[in-house]
């Protein structure tokens, strides 16, 4: 039987030693613990050896939970503090009362009523409690706990690493353990010196270990490819922030004060207010009378309030007008790959955060059929041979189109949108030529490509799909 040099003093040590935990018998060998497990499950294989895996939990208490330990959990102190009936106004007083009203109510160890928070009587020391005085793992006070934050679990590993009959019997026949040679010098060679010496022995057969380098995640490849698609068309890229008011997101972009895309369900609003820019006096007159551009606006009233009231970005359109503002001389050739935020039910195809593909291309004598034709450029050369046109609907684009392309299994797929810009968009900046624009779905273009089912797949850390994705290059 052919074995390695460390097989064989794996089991000449454990003729001696019969049985020995791993960390025992790495010491005596002066080696690593794992590589001496892994000699042994070599020696396994072969039936010389047998393994035996013992996992021990040990539950720690994190910091905040050595403070609950000496202090009390915050219900308990809470409810220590009570002198009898008490306010929940006057008990919102108290510094753990938001954490504390929640456990104390789920504990049944308060009573509500008409806002009077009365304590009950008779309350024992919990499971939980106990657990922080002594916490042992696999209880179901410790189980609590570690919902909770205050504890975590570790998990110690050992194995005990036991000679077989068969072991003993190729222990006992004798082991040459003089050191193997792997590698042969020249000299070695050429004097016939290598017919005598240990040559370490390879199987062919087996795998070597699989080593995983470095990569880009599969998805910010498919970014980047697209980002270098448009450079190599003639395109340059500019940023904005996550956090805009509603004039730069909907405002500048001709959406009414009162559009529903502005309601909570599908926006994000925030507390914060971002004064308007110089000429924001044109936006208000575009959306109550047309301003100059032979529209009739939207009428009604339109307030300044509103549109200084902050957003997360719902559309990255927001830094494409307030690109041209800053650039309101044709040509004009950019693009954005953006996050975006909305209100959305998260299913396989819809998330609340997402990469949006935002593109402007402003010059003289540009039609709608300039558009129509970078589509099928664009799509074509993102893998994608069959596209088609179906209308849409925008605020900011007349015309507007929905783009669609075929996927195998799917059949027709849309997305994003795009369109040429309404006059009542670029007048205010002084834009006095068309802009075709478009907005499109980078993540489900990203799914599609890889043969996806689920648009959060592309945002889970799943160490083993990113190392299983082919690598592309862009």
């Amino acid at each position: 039987m052919d074995l390695t040099i460390n097989e064989k003093r794996v089991l000449a040590s454990l003729a001696e030693m019969k049985s020995a935990d791993a960390a025992a018998l790495a010491e005596k060998l002066s080696a690593p613990t794992d590589a001496v497990v892994q000699w042994a499950h070599l020696c396994a294989d072969r039936g010389l050896a047998a393994l035996e895996k013992n996992v021990a939990e040990t539950v720690v208490l994190t910091e905040e939970g050595k403070k609950y330990a000496a202090e009390g959990l915050p219900e308990r102190q809470v409810l220590a503090s009570m002198q009898g009936p008490t306010p929940m106004g006057e008990l919102t007083k108290h510094p753990l009362s938001k954490i504390a009203i929640g456990w104390l109510r789920k504990k049944n160890w308060i009573t509500i009523d008409k806002g009077i928070v009365t304590a009950n009587e008779n309350v024992p020391e919990g499971e939980d409690e106990a657990a922080l005085r002594n916490p042992i793992a696999g209880t179901a006070g410790c189980k609590e706990l570690v919902k909770r934050g205050l504890a975590e679990v570790t998990e110690t590993v050992s194995w005990n690493i036991s000679l077989t009959p068969a072991g003993a019997e190729v222990a006992a026949a004798g082991l040459d353990l003089r050191e193997e040679v792997g590698t042969l010098s020249r000299e070695q060679i050429l004097s016939g010196e290598w017919k005598s010496l240990p040559l370490r022995r390879y199987s062919v057969d087996k795998l070597p270990k699989r080593i995983y380098g470095g990569r880009v995640h599969p998805n910010q490849q498919i970014l980047d490819e697209i980002r270098a698609l448009l450079f190599e068309m003639g395109f340059t890229e500019f940023h904005g922030s996550i956090v805009q008011n509603a004039f730069w997101n909907f405002d500048s972009l001709y959406q009414p004060q009162d559009h529903p895309a502005r309601e909570m369900q599908d926006t994000f609003h925030l507390a914060e207010e971002i004064d308007l820019p110089d000429g924001w006096e044109k936006i208000r007159d575009i959306h109550m009378t047309g301003g100059d551009t032979g529209s009739t606006g939207w009428g009604g009233e339109w307030s300044p309030e509103i549109a200084r009231k902050c957003v997360l970005r719902t559309h990255s359109t927001s830094l494409s007008i307030q690109h041209l503002a800053k650039n309101p001389n044709p040509p004009v050739k950019a693009f954005s790959i953006s996050r975006v935020y909305r209100r959305e039910t998260i299913d396989p195809t819809h998330l609340p955060e997402f990469e949006q593909l935002e593109g402007i291309v402003m010059d003289k004598d540009l039609t709608f059929g300039h558009l129509l034709g970078f589509f099928k450029e664009f799509f074509g050369r993102m893998g994608f041979e069959s596209v088609r046109f179906r209308p849409g609907y925008f605020p900011y684009t007349e015309p507007s189109v929905e783009p669609e392309v075929w996927v195998d299994g799917l059949g027709w797929v849309e997305l994003g949108g795009a369109g040429v810009f309404r006059k009542e968009v670029t007048e205010p900046w002084g834009i006095d030529c068309p802009v075709l624009a478009w907005g499109l779905g980078v993540s489900r273009v990203s799914m599609l490509r890889m043969g996806l089912k689920d648009l959060r797949q592309l945002y889970r850390s799943d160490i083993d799909w990113i190392r299983a994705s082919p690598v592309r290059r862009v």
